[in-house]
């Protein structure tokens, strides 16, 4: 039990302080989102709508596979079990925390940042969709998510040969995946490319403090980490 709370301590420390400096460094981008409401981005938006079906043709079920794969129910789905992975078979404390952290934080900051902007959707969507549309909560989301597992794929896969086609796979899906909201209507370009940045944002400040606040806290927990291959 001791165990349990003092984990359930240094997750909500790393949480709190890692959230505290991402919506700190989304006060840029909140500048920047200004702009996404003038003329011009409508016009872009519209050629957005446009380019995208000539770019993916007609309609097929790969469209909406790829833009599940951002969905937070599959998001969560896959971050327990690398949270059980990191924490049972790595026994790498730091990831089992890392995972969460980012996940969470991303949805929990692209919830904030809609109700900032309270932009409706685009209308005549072609599959159903609810909520508020700026920024595009599927496209942060895998900005954030997967753009961690190509942190950890580059950082641990060093060696290996599948490390660069994982990393191109990976970025691949990003831009499928925001790609593929355009394209089924249900964002505007402006909400997947503000998604994309607010992603990154909040990636870049988590890692490096995660980092930070792990080195202070590390002694509470005493568990064995396995080094990298």
């Amino acid at each position: 039990m001791r165990r349990i709370l003092v984990f359930l301590t240094l997750f909500l420390t790393e949480f709190a302080i890692t959230l505290v400096l991402g919506i700190a460094g989304v006060v840029g981008f909140l500048a920047l989102g200004r702009e996404v409401f003038d003329q011009d981005a409508a016009t872009f938006d519209a050629e957005a709508f446009r380019w995208t079906r000539r770019l993916l043709g007609p309609r097929q079920e790969w469209v909406e596979t790829v833009t599940f794969l951002a969905s937070r129910n599959f998001i969560t789905v896959i971050g327990c079990l690398l949270i059980d992975w990191f924490l049972l078979v790595r026994r790498h404390r730091w990831h089992s925390l890392l995972v969460p952290v980012v996940a969470l934080g991303s949805i929990t900051l692209n919830l904030a940042l809609k109700q900032v902007y309270h932009r409706p959707r685009p209308l005549l969507p072609l599959v159903s969709a609810s909520g508020l549309s700026f920024p595009s909560g599927h496209a942060m989301i895998s900005a954030s998510f997967y753009g961690l597992l190509i942190y950890l794929t580059y950082t641990y896969m060093q060696k290996s040969v599948w490390r660069w086609p994982i990393i191109g796979a990976l970025a691949l899906l990003i831009v499928l995946v925001g790609l593929t909201r355009v394209y089924l209507r249900v964002h505007y370009a402006t909400d997947v490319l503000a998604g994309f940045t607010a992603g990154l944002v909040w990636l870049l400040v988590a890692i490096p403090v995660l980092k930070q606040v792990e080195i202070r806290l590390k002694k509470p927990l005493q568990l064995p980490e396995k080094q990298p291959e």
